[in-house]
């Protein structure tokens, strides 16, 4: 598996609606102020490419993890 991280200020919500069918799950980490909200987009390694490339097309901002980072490791993103 490929775990897309974005950001829920880099989408719309109807964007965030879209990926949500293009990808096998999606998790919410949710944090206070004055730290942002996550979306963690689980994606098929076969797909990951297909996933890629669409995000790039809409000029959407992410960063991909192999493994699963911990809510921990998110907050030390944006630190």
């Amino acid at each position: 598996m490929w775990y897309f991280l974005i950001r829920q200020d880099a989408i719309e919500p109807i964007q965030y609606r879209q990926l949500q069918q293009r990808v096998n799950q999606t998790e919410v980490e949710l944090f206070n102020e004055p730290y942002g909200t996550w979306y963690v987009f689980t994606v098929e390694k076969e797909e990951y490419s297909t996933f890629m490339d669409h995000l790039d097309r809409e000029g959407i901002s992410y960063e991909l993890a192999a493994d699963r980072p911990t809510r921990e490791e998110l907050l030390e993103r944006m630190r």
